[in-house]
């Protein structure tokens, strides 16, 4: 098997129009990536197709934390929280530099001073369960706050409505950066990966025979990919990838919308995680500190998630007026900030891809009521689907789909990476400065070679965006160690920024987007359309915002395209 050295599209490229493959892998979010990287470390020989960027659907829009999951434990489902909190544990050791513990409070709230036992009874029951199911893992076990120290964590909060609070612990992770690291990883193991690859078809001869038409989205060519397996891992798009192979679109797939909103972290105050319940739901938030100043204060919050059904088109799911007053709404029910849709900073929408179970669950009137289980099965051809599941178990869900992989290969090849370390994760880092802390926990040992990049031209250590943490020396590592493609896959994905601040990206587009261009070849032509491209979505972004869900629906295109 050739090994690839680098995370290189051209090469990529090649290898795919020219060898076999054992595996097809289809999805290059976080589920495909684990599959691409369990696959590459059992010894098989692996690609990996990703229509749009890596990361680009729900793996770069979740809550971007790596928990057990508490409100599962209250829908009794205790094995799933279990799981999860078993792979948080593996998470926290195999990518140190990217998985970190994040201290959670759930406040107590009361009238006048009074708080029902019977409520602190079973949320301290809850607790202790949580952290006999698995939270101990981290070596962290939950407590008891009283009011004064509670208050300490959320001073924006009324304090008279505050009892007390528990603290438990979960841990955070960037999605986008992880997913991407899982794929350098299936890189370093021989994987052959490239984004902007649509799938066309799917052909299969046997059940241990198929090709599958590709076509570069970047290069205008097409070419056909053969295997011996094909597992697709493309989340809300797992339907149409399987009508590609069954003729019939199956409709398995309820896909669930969250949403979640960054604000100026002067505007909340929380130093550590905070559940926050929603006025008259049964649902709550989690209010996340964001880009630590390294002196107990951050530059942002980010408040979400929010669990619907979603009804629109699934290539671009947008925050709206809706979702944004009923964040706000929650957020200012906890906090005396006074909070308006004009703090907003930046938005994010993802879609869950929640598996109908049956008919019961099919008819569910919440999503929040759907398992979160994942699902691994084949088709008549031989064609395996992964769906279902969340960010923390991906690699469970992985471990599965290439068992099923083997078993109709024939083979016997056990899963290696329980106990692989990530890309970055070993080697020397540094945390003794800000700077050091803002690249180790973005690329381990990999940050050295943003700081050479720096120490050959200064003028890459300069804020890629004015105001945000990001360098410029990490978008010139992002185009050419990272297969950032355009302008959108730097200012969304490889860095946060336009999580963080859209209007501060939509200024500095050009200027980014001048750094690029000589990278990738561009012309002004090129140039020009990845900044107008760019400004479109952030466009789209605002607009949305203005409107009711239900008009945005109304005035999107139907219509939906597979991985």
């Amino acid at each position: 098997m050739s090994v690839q050295p680098d995370f290189d599209r051209f090469s990529s490229l090649q290898r795919l129009e020219s060898e076999e493959f054992d595996v097809i892998v289809i999805g290059g979010g976080i589920t495909g990536a684990g599959v691409a990287l369990d696959a590459a470390s059992r010894g098989l020989r692996v690609a990996l197709l990703e229509r749009d960027d890596f990361a680009s659907g729900t793996s770069s829009k979740s809550s971007k934390l790596i928990h057990g999951g508490l409100r599962y434990l209250q829908q009794g489902d205790v094995r799933l929280v279990y799981e999860a909190l078993r792979e948080r544990k593996r998470l926290c050791r195999n990518a140190p530099h990217l998985v970190h513990v994040l201290p959670f409070m759930i406040p107590i709230l009361t009238k006048d001073g009074v708080v029902s036992k019977k409520i602190a009874r079973a949320l301290g029951s809850a607790m202790w369960m949580y952290d006999l199911t698995g939270g101990w893992r981290i070596g962290r076990i939950h407590r008891r706050l009283s009011s004064k120290k509670a208050f300490a964590h959320l001073p924006t909060m009324e304090q008279r409505k505050l009892a007390s609070a528990y603290l438990y612990y979960d841990a955070e992770a960037d999605d986008a950066r992880l997913c991407l690291t899982v794929l350098r990883t299936a890189a370093d193991k021989g994987a052959a990966i490239a984004n902007r690859c649509k799938v066309e078809g799917i052909d299969s001869t046997s059940r241990t025979s198929h090709s599958v038409r590709v076509t570069d989205t970047l290069g205008g060519n097409s070419f056909t990919v053969r295997a011996k397996s094909v597992i697709s891992a493309t989340g809300v798009w797992a339907d149409d990838v399987r009508a590609l192979d069954e003729k019939t679109h199956p409709d398995t797939i309820r896909p669930a919308k969250g949403v979640h909103l960054t604000v100026p972290w002067k505007k909340v105050r929380n130093d550590i995680a905070v559940v926050i319940p929603v006025p008259k739901d049964r649902r709550s938030l989690f209010v996340v500190p964001w880009i630590s100043n390294g002196d107990g204060t951050y530059q942002y919050t980010y408040i979400g998630t929010t669990d619907t059904d979603y009804k629109g088109p699934v290539n671009d799911p947008q925050c709206t007026k809706d979702d944004i007053e009923y964040v706000l709404a929650a957020l200012n029910a906890s906090v005396t900030t006074g909070i308006t849709v004009d703090d907003v900073t930046g938005v994010w929408s993802g879609l869950r891809p929640l598996v109908k179970m049956d008919d019961s669950a099919a008819k569910a009137g919440r999503t929040a009521d759907l398992s979160r289980r994942h699902k691994v099965f084949a088709s008549e051809n031989g064609v395996i689907t992964v769906t279902g599941g969340k960010l923390t178990t991906y690699r469970e869900m992985a471990e599965d789909a290439v068992d099923e992989a083997c078993s109709l290969l024939g083979v016997k090849k056990h899963s290696k990476t329980k106990a692989l370390l990530l890309h970055g994760a070993s080697g020397k880092r540094s945390s003794s400065t800000q700077h050091d802390r803002h690249l180790d926990g973005r690329f381990g040992s990999d940050a050295t070679a943003i700081n050479e990049l720096i120490a050959g031209d200064a003028s890459l250590g300069d804020a890629l965006i004015p105001g945000l943490p990001y360098f410029k020396a990490e978008a010139v590592y992002a185009v050419t160690h990272e297969m950032a493609t355009t302008l959108d896959d730097v200012m969304t994905r490889r860095t946060r920024a336009r999580l963080l601040d859209r209007k501060a990206c939509a200024r500095g587009a050009g200027e980014v987007a001048d750094l690029m261009a000589p990278l990738l070849k561009w012309d002004n032509a090129t140039r020009d359309r990845n900044v107008a491209q760019f400004m479109d979505e952030c466009a789209r972004e605002d607009a949305a915002a203005l409107v009711t869900e239900a008009e945005f629906i109304a005035s999107s295109t139907p219509g939906t395209e597979h991985q």
